[in-house]
C-alpha cells in the first residue's frame, strides 16, 4: 500500500458546450446563437448510511434538491435471489417506499412507508420519476431561475416585461428554515464510597438546525451542552460530561455561486476530517471546478481525539482535489502542512493527507496519515522526522447482505484519547492496531451479527497479540421498535489492553420520543492509566410535551475504577420549528 501513503490529484474534465442554432423562415436579419443554460444535474440515487427503528438516515440532503416529503424507493436488483411475498409486493420492481421526513444541508432522515425486507447500512435508494421530474421542473422554472433555455422574443412591450418582473414572488422554502431546541438543565453528581463529593450544575442545551439565516448563505447546525453555574468541580470528570464534549456546533457559509465557503464553532475540517474536531474555524477558495485551497485554526476539545489534550492548538494550510460522484466513482484528496502547539509552545510540526475513493456501493477505500516531528522532552533524545499516526480501512459488498472491510492502524507514540470512553465503543478505531479483518452480515428478522479479527504486534513482543470484536444487533424487536445491540472486545495494542462488554437498548420515534439504555464492564490498562475493572450504566429519556415543549432526563452509575457516583441529569425546554408557517406562507396568495 505504498501508493495510499501519498496524495493524488485528478484534473476535471472540462465541460462541453453544445451551441443550439436556429434560423428564421422568412426573411430577416442573419440568426444569431441562442445561449442556454447548462442541463440540470439532478441527483436520484443516495445510500443508506445508519439504521435506527424506523428511521434510515441516507447521505443526501437540501443540497442535492431533497425535501420534507419526497419519496424514494429501494429497487429489487438481480443479485437477490429470493423474491417478496406476493401478498406484500409494493409496485413490480419495488422492495420498500421511503418518505423523507427531516432534511439537513448534507443528510436526511427517512421514514418507512412500506417494505418488503429489512433495510441495511449500504442500501441504495432511488427517486422515481414523478419525483425526478417535480424536482426538475422546480428547478429549471421556480425561484432559482434556471431556465431550461433563454428566449428572445422580437415582440412585446418593454414596461410590460418590467411590471412582470417586479411581481412579489414567495421566497424559497430553505431561506431562514428554523427548527431545534433550546433548554436548561440541572445536574447532581453524588459520589460513593469513600469519595463524598457532591457537586450541582446548572447548564444549557441547545440544537439547531437553521438555513440560509436571513436570506444570506449562512447555516447553523449543530448541538451544544454547556455549564452555566456550578456549585463545586469533581476532580475528574464523569462519564456523562465526557460524551457531552463530543457536540458539534457550527455556523458555515455555503454559497453554491461564490467560490468562497468558511466555518467557525467546534466542527470537523471539512475535507480533513483526520484531524478531529476542532474549536475554531476555516475558510477555503475554490481554485478551480474540482480544486480548492484553505485555512484552518483552533483546539482539540474532543476526549475521543487520538492526541487529545485541551491546551492543544493548531493551525494550517491545505489543498483539496475532489471529483466525480456517489452514483460512480467518487474521489477526494487532500494534503495539507499544520503546527501543533502546547500552551503556545509550538510541539510539533506536521504534514497530512488524506484521500477517499468509493465506486457505487460496492467498494470504498480511505487513508489518512500525518507525518510530523514532536518536540522531545528535554532529558529525552531526539525524536527524528516520521509517521506520527496511519489510518487505512478498505470496505467491499460482496453481497447486498454482507460487507467485508481490512483496516490497519499505526500510531508512533501514545495515543491521549480518555479512557474512561473505552466501554463506550467511541474508542474502537484507536484500541484495534495493527491489521484487522471483519465483515458484517445482514439476516432475517432484522438481525445483523458482525466482527472483526486482527493481530498486533511490537517489537519488544516476543509474538504478536489477537485482537477481538464480538457483536450483534436486532432492529424492531417483535414490531416494537425497539433497538439491542451487545458486543464483546478484546484488544492488545503496544499502547493499550483490556477488555470490554457492552449492551445497548434504544428506541427512537423520531423527534417525539428517545430511549437509550446503556451499561458495559470495561478493563483497560496503558502507560497513561490503568483500570483493572469498572462498570457502568448510562440511561437516557427524551420526550415531547405537546408542540412546543420537551423534557429529557439522564441517569448515570459507575462502581470501581478511579471514581464511584451518581449522576442525575434533567432538562426542560423549548422545541421551535418554523417549516409549518413558511409552507403556509409559500402557497398564499400574492395581494
Amino acid at each position: 500500500m505504498r501508493g495510499s501513503h501519498l496524495p493524488f490529484f485528478l484534473l476535471p474534465l472540462s465541460a462541453i458546450c453544445i451551441p443550439l442554432f436556429a434560423a428564421h423562415a422568412q426573411e430577416t436579419p442573419a440568426p444569431q446563437a441562442a445561449q442556454t443554460s447548462p442541463a440540470i444535474q439532478v441527483r436520484t440515487e443516495f445510500h443508506v448510511r445508519y439504521v435506527t427503528g424506523t428511521s434510515v438516515y441516507i447521505d443526501g440532503g437540501r443540497g442535492d434538491g431533497l425535501a420534507e416529503g419526497t419519496i424514494l424507493v429501494l429497487k429489487q436488483t438481480q443479485s437477490q435471489s429470493t423474491q417478496p411475498d406476493q401478498d406484500k409486493v409494493i409496485e413490480p420492481g419495488v422492495v420498500a417506499r421511503l418518505k423523507i421526513v427531516s432534511v439537513a444541508s448534507t443528510s436526511a432522515v427517512c421514514e418507512v412507508a412500506e417494505t418488503t425486507r429489512e433495510i441495511v447500512v449500504g442500501d441504495t435508494l432511488w427517486m422515481p420519476q414523478k419525483e425526478v421530474e417535480k424536482l426538475v421542473e422546480s428547478h429549471a422554472l421556480g425561484n432559482t431561475r434556471q431556465y431550461p433555455m433563454i428566449i428572445s422574443f422580437t415582440e412585446g412591450d418593454p414596461l410590460d416585461e418590467e411590471v412582470r418582473e417586479a411581481q412579489p414572488h414567495p421566497p424559497l422554502t430553505e431561506i431562514n428554515q428554523a427548527r431545534g431546541r433550546i433548554g436548561f438543565d440541572l445536574s447532581t453528581i453524588k459520589g460513593l464510597g469513600q469519595s463524598n463529593m457532591s457537586s450541582t450544575v446548572v447548564g444549557m442545551v441547545l440544537r439547531a438546525d437553521i438555513t440560509r439565516i436571513y436570506g444570506t448563505h449562512w447555516n447553523l447546525n449543530g448541538y451544544w451542552r454547556g455549564r452555566l453555574q456550578t456549585s463545586s468541580r469533581p476532580s475528574q470528570p464523569s462519564l456523562q460530561d465526557l460524551m457531552n464534549r463530543t457536540y458539534q456546533m457550527s455556523l458555515s457559509y455555503i454559497n453554491p455561486q461564490s467560490n468562497w465557503s468558511a466555518g467557525v464553532g467546534r466542527l470537523y475540517l471539512p475535507w480533513a476530517s483526520s484531524l478531529e474536531a476542532i474549536d475554531g474555524g476555516y475558510v477555503d477558495r475554490h481554485i478551480s471546478t474540482n480544486s480548492l485551497v484553505g485555512l484552518f485554526a483552533g483546539s482539540t476539545p474532543d476526549p475521543t481525539a487520538w492526541n487529545y489534550n485541551p491546551t492543544r492548538k493548531i493551525g494550517g494550510i491545505f489543498l483539496n482535489s475532489h471529483g466525480g460522484n456517489y452514483e460512480n466513482l467518487w474521489y477526494t484528496s487532500t494534503a495539507g502542512f499544520g503546527v501543533s502547539l502546547l500552551n503556545w509552545n509550538v510541539d510539533r510540526p506536521f504534514l497530512f493527507t488524506e484521500n477517499d475513493f468509493s465506486y457505487k456501493r460496492i467498494f470504498s477505500l480511505y487513508h489518512s496519515m500525518q507525518i510530523d516531528r514532536p518536540t522531545a522532552n528535554p532529558s529525552m533524545p531526539a525524536v527524528s522526522v516520521g509517521i506520527g499516526q496511519s489510518l487505512l480501512s478498505l470496505r467491499v459488498q460482496v453481497h447486498p447482505r454482507m460487507s467485508m472491510d481490512l483496516t490497519h492502524t499505526y500510531f508512533r507514540d501514545v495515543p491521549t484519547y480518555d479512557p474512561a470512553l473505552v466501554g463506550t465503543g467511541l474508542l474502537d478505531k484507536y484500541l484495534y492496531q495493527g491489521v484487522n479483518a471483519g465483515a458484517r452480515i445482514s439476516l432475517p428478522l432484522h438481525i445483523t451479527p458482525y466482527f472483526s479479527l486482527g493481530r498486533s504486534s511490537n517489537s519488544s513482543d516476543a509474538k504478536g497479540s489477537l485482537n477481538t470484536l464480538l457483536g450483534i444487533s436486532m432492529a424492531d424487536i417483535w414490531k416494537t421498535g425497539l433497538m439491542v445491540d451487545a458486543r464483546y472486545s478484546k484488544f492488545n495494542s503496544a499502547f493499550a489492553a483490556g477488555t470490554y462488554s457492552n449492551l445497548t437498548i434504544s428506541r427512537d420515534l423520531g423527534e417525539r420520543f428517545r430511549l437509550n439504555l446503556q451499561g458495559g464492564k470495561q478493563m483497560f490498562n496503558s502507560p497513561l492509566s490503568k483500570n483493572t475493572g469498572s462498570y457502568f450504566i448510562n440511561s437516557m429519556f427524551d420526550a415531547n410535551l405537546g408542540s412546543r415543549y420537551f423534557i429529557e432526563s439522564g441517569f448515570t452509575t459507575q462502581r470501581g475504577g478511579t471514581q464511584e457516583y451518581n449522576q442525575w441529569t434533567t432538562t426542560f425546554g423549548y422545541r421551535f420549528d418554523n417549516r409549518g408557517s413558511q409552507r403556509k406562507a409559500a402557497h398564499a396568495p400574492l395581494p
